[in-house]
């Protein structure tokens, strides 16, 4: 793992980058790697009273619950600026992350799948698959792994399986946690019953020796077994 010095995972929203590329990120990081969590949106208030300095004051928590985050995971985070209501159109978003994984000379990038129950999940696999579609074409070596979340699941392949240690599944943990989302401060979905079962799932699938992450492998840009 240590010939990687550049690792990304791009997320739609918060907690997704964490939650896709997390663990690899961590193992990354334990290597030397410099490693980031791109978001690309950021929610907002959606009640219709809520006054600016409210709006203001939430987007300021979320922006730090991503620094906190990403930390936890020894890296650092960056969000594009889009809001659900203002992304740009394919060809927009795939050029400014190509210019982004290039100028940082990104070895790996970890993102959505397509199948995914999620417009922005959707628009953001295209774009960040093109953009690294277009630096192969250029003669790169950048990396493409697609990352597991219950809303990425239609058609969702696993093939590449990573088994953490105690202390990397506390690490990762303690970086989900950080976001209010994921403790059940925001929906009622069930962010900490879901993740550590998961793990034993994929464990129980692999055959590996604990808990388990998986990942798919952009089979269209690498056109080769591994």
């Amino acid at each position: 793992m240590s010939t990687v010095k550049r690792v990304v995972s791009v997320g739609a929203h918060s907690l997704d980058a964490e939650l896709m590329g997390g663990p690899l990120l961590l193992k990354y990081a334990h290597e030397g790697a410099h490693v980031t969590c791109v978001h690309v949106t950021q929610g907002r208030l959606e009640d219709p009273n809520a006054t600016q300095a409210a709006k203001d004051a939430y987007l300021k928590d979320l922006l730090e619950q991503n620094r906190r985050a990403s930390a936890d995971l020894g890296g650092d985070s960056i969000w594009l600026g889009y809001v659900s209501s203002s992304m740009p159109s394919t060809e927009e978003f795939a050029a400014r992350m190509e210019k982004y994984f290039t100028e940082e000379k990104v070895d790996l990038v970890i993102t959505h799948w397509r199948g995914s129950m999620h417009p922005r999940h959707i628009a953001t696999h295209d774009a960040v698959t093109n953009a690294v579609k277009s630096m192969r074409r250029k003669g790169g070596s950048i990396r493409l792994m697609y990352g597991e979340t219950f809303e990425d699941l239609v058609g969702f392949i696993p093939q590449a399986y990573f088994t953490l240690s105690k202390e990397e599944r506390e690490q990762w943990f303690r970086a989900l946690n950080e976001y209010t989302v994921f403790r059940g401060g925001v929906n009622d979905f069930p962010y900490q019953k879901y993740y550590p079962t998961n793990l034993q799932v994929r464990q129980i699938e692999s055959g590996s020796s604990g808990d388990t992450v998986c990942y798919m492998y952009a089979s269209l840009i690498e056109n080769q077994l591994w």
